[in-house]
């Protein structure tokens, strides 16, 4: 057997996550609302509920996990250390259950990475905003093209930032999570030496949202709810 063969694995945890209210800061409100219009109030309800059975499902994965030296990479992490803690700490108090799992990750021993670059995180929350912000619905069109039209270039120079992140410090031998929204293209850009488990299918998940948006097929709806619901099942020997 050569040594190449021998070489210790990096292996990588795939989280398609779903925000939640308490993950969207001061805009949840006017999100929320919005939201709702655009869904639906009874498909909007059921949605948050499935985001909750979801995050359930994925905490109870990460319980049953050996967490010791895993390095966690969060979507809109910008700092690690005692700085990136107390955000940590403080989005768990907030009640979003995403970090809520980061945090008892920790307590067993994982590792928390700086993720995202502050300046095109800034440029993100700057744009939500002035969404949020906008009233008629001629202002609110063009600032919605607008942003459509600037999120892509983003989105793309976070993923690369993301990917450049993992791929430089997940070492030989070491295990990661990533949690990243689902609509970010991060895992074609993860080194080839990286072996993925996608803890939640991520197209799945993409299906999910385009049919509550689009209210395509209500059956299909509540079957893709069920399943971010599921139990996750990864084999244990593989990982």
């Amino acid at each position: 057997m050569t040594a190449t063969m021998n070489k210790p694995m990096k292996k990588l945890l795939y989280v398609p996550i779903i925000h939640m209210e308490a993950d969207l800061g001061s805009v949840a409100p006017t999100i929320n609302k919005r939201s709702s219009q655009i869904c639906g109030k009874e498909r909007w309800n059921r949605h948050k509920k499935a985001v909750s059975e979801f995050w359930d499902s994925i905490a109870n994965l990460f319980d049953h996990l050996n967490a010791s030296d895993l390095k966690i990479y969060q979507d809109g992490l910008m700092i690690n250390g005692q700085l990136g803690k107390k955000i940590i700490e403080e989005g768990a108090r907030r009640g979003s259950k995403n970090y809520k799992i980061i945090l008892k990750l920790m307590e067993k021993g994982a590792k928390i990475m700086k993720t995202e670059d502050i300046s095109l995180l800034r440029e993100e929350y700057n744009n939500l905003i002035k969404l949020s912000q906008t009233k008629s619905v001629l202002e609110r069109t063009l600032t919605y093209i607008g942003y459509k039209l600037r999120k892509n270039p983003l989105m793309k120079k976070r993923d690369k930032f993301i990917a450049e992140r993992i791929n430089e410090t997940l070492r030989e031998g070491e295990a990661g999570v990533l949690f990243i929204g689902v609509y970010h293209n991060v895992l074609p850009l993860i080194s080839k030496d990286i072996t993925v488990y996608e803890v939640k299918e991520k197209s799945k998940v993409k299906a999910y949202f385009d049919e509550l948006i689009w209210k395509k097929n209500g059956q299909n709806f509540n079957q893709l709810a069920e399943y971010l619901a599921s139990p996750v099942k990864i084999v244990n020997s593989k990982w």
